[in-house]
């Protein structure tokens, strides 16, 4: 099933299969007061991960390889220091640790345990 989540000014499509769920699309939302509503252009992965919330100046680490989530170590709202393990990443029959670029704290998780990602999904973003 494919489901609408907006999550600070942005939509996501995301996809529902078997309890794993994939990032389709991101969508900012603009809203004027003149003009009609149209659909926004949609973002790529690559500028996805590149996105920061404009509000919180959240950073958002990104999946460096295509792979499948088989932990997750951080919760949203966890206290987190640069080089802390965030999730475990599995490419290619290895276990890949990805870690926190900063120190912060865990805003956003936008994936689940057993999620597919490919290179440049976002994963957790960090405040």
């Amino acid at each position: 099933m494919i489901y609408i989540v907006r999550i600070n000014n942005k939509e996501y499509e995301v996809e529902v299969e078997r309890g794993r769920a994939n990032i389709i699309k991101a969508t900012e939302i603009t809203q004027s007061v003149d003009a009609p509503s149209a659909p926004q252009p949609t973002a790529s992965a690559t500028e996805r991960a590149a996105v920061t919330a404009p509000a919180t100046n959240a950073k958002v680490v990104a999946a460096p390889m295509p792979g499948t989530i088989l932990d997750i170590k951080a919760t949203p709202g966890k206290k987190v220091n640069k080089g802390e393990v965030l999730l475990i990443l599995e490419a290619m029959k290895m276990e890949n640790e990805i870690v926190a670029p900063e120190d912060g704290m865990v805003a956003q998780v936008f994936v689940t345990k057993g999620a597919t990602v490919t290179t440049g999904d976002s994963l957790i973003s960090i405040q």
